[in-house]
């Protein structure tokens, strides 16, 4: 009986589609993108090879504006001195940030309701300014209408433009979940304006910070040695040693979507997620009073001690990571990791499960195999990381 199943049903037939699709977008780095004479959004838009002008809706960061009063009014006389390529359809609209704006449908239904009212096409644009939570929501609900409108991103944040700005995915959070929904969506563009980073506050700063640690400990022993080395003139917010950081961060980032393999993460595995299955947990169970690069420097913390419990990095390495992060001004601990259920079992120990649901298949963790290589395991030591948790304590 089993070889009868086997064979193949009279009539039935298999045709295997199989194509594939190129696709490029540059990221620039610049300063004084609204300046009249800066060429590089300009550029952008002529690069569809389409004649002008182009239309397009901008939608900027409320916090940015409260932050600089000049971003508004600079965009819009850009747009005026460069009507031959673009066509700003509306004044541009601002955009709450921060992660709670990523919770729930309410922003992106208004994005897109905006979208269909100016009539957008598929060949238009849609600019968006701001942190990493307003390109989420901006370039998830571009990418839903007409399938997918033409985005340009420029990041105004450290996390934004080493990050979350230059990749291909955005989301939302949803059923009390990070980013249960999204899509991948690769931007036209990305224009990257460090003068942005002038204003942050601290928080968004140092914050962002913790993502180039994140990458720097599986993939780069050099930027991580530069961390270490230049942790007091980061916390000073030097901005020679802040716009090496992300440059090198970003490009480490492209280069692990184009090379790697998996752009579009189709496994089990997802490298740039180190420390990220704890940061996912805390900023929802702490109703995101923990910021999201704040949750990421203690999931770093996390997992690299374990990493170090369990041999893969040796005491020195944990003790260095743990007090360079320390003297940028990040956080290593958080009262969330010493809370328990009901039955005593570890709350943040349950986002193990909600990240492997996430990723899909086995349960996939990628840890530092010394600094600059990573490992992917499969299994955790339950009692180890809680060990970890305590160790971290002990550690502030």
């Amino acid at each position: 009986m089993k070889k009868d199943s086997k064979k193949r049903r009279s009539g039935d037939s298999c045709y295997t589609q199989s194509f594939q699709v190129p696709y490029e977008y540059p990221v620039h780095f610049t300063r004084d993108v609204f300046d009249k004479s800066n060429p590089a959004l300009a550029n952008v838009l002529k690069r569809s090879g389409e004649q002008g002008p182009h239309r397009m809706l901008a939608y900027v960061d409320a916090g940015l504006v409260s932050a600089n009063r000049k971003v508004l009014p600079a965009l819009q006389s850009y747009c005026t001195s460069h009507s031959d390529v673009c066509d700003l359809v509306k004044p541009p609209e601002m955009v709450p940030g921060g992660e709670r704006t990523k919770n729930g449908w309410n922003v992106v239904q208004s994005i897109m309701s905006t979208i269909g009212q100016a009539r957008l096409c598929r060949h238009s644009f849609v600019l968006v300014i701001g942190g990493g939570s307003v390109l989420d929501m901006v370039g998830f609900a571009a990418s839903l209408v007409h399938r997918g409108i033409r985005l340009i991103r420029i990041p105004t944040t450290v996390l934004g433009q080493c990050d979350a700005g230059v990749g291909v995915k955005n989301g939302m959070d949803e059923h009390g979940k990070k980013n249960f929904v999204g899509t991948f969506a690769p931007p036209f563009a990305v224009l990257v304006d460090f003068n942005f980073l002038r204003t942050l506050e601290a928080k968004y700063w140092t914050g962002g910070i913790a993502e180039a640690f994140k990458v720097a400990m599986i993939k780069d022993a050099r930027l991580f040695a530069y961390l270490c080395t230049h942790a007091a003139q980061l916390r000073r917010r030097e901005e020679a040693a802040i716009e090496h950081v992300v440059k090198r961060t970003a490009i480490l980032h492209l280069d692990h979507i184009s090379k790697g393999g998996d752009p579009f993460e189709l496994g089990a595995a997802r490298p740039l997620d180190f420390g990220h299955w704890a940061a996912h947990k805390m900023e929802v169970l702490s109703n995101y009073r923990l910021g999201h690069g704040q949750a990421v420097s203690i999931g770093i913390a996390l997992d690299s001690s374990y990493a170090a419990s369990k041999g893969l990095l040796t005491t020195v390495q944990r003790d260095r990571v743990i007090k360079a992060m320390k003297d940028i001004g990040l956080p290593i601990w958080d009262k969330l990791l010493a809370e328990t259920t009901v039955d005593g079992s570890s709350v943040i120990l349950q986002g193990l499960e909600e990240f492997r649901e996430h990723l899909g298949g086995q349960l996939t963790i990628t840890l530092p195999n010394g600094i600059g290589r990573n490992v992917e395991v499969h299994e955790v030591d339950m009692a180890a990381m809680s060990t970890c948790m305590d160790f971290l304590k002990r550690s502030l």
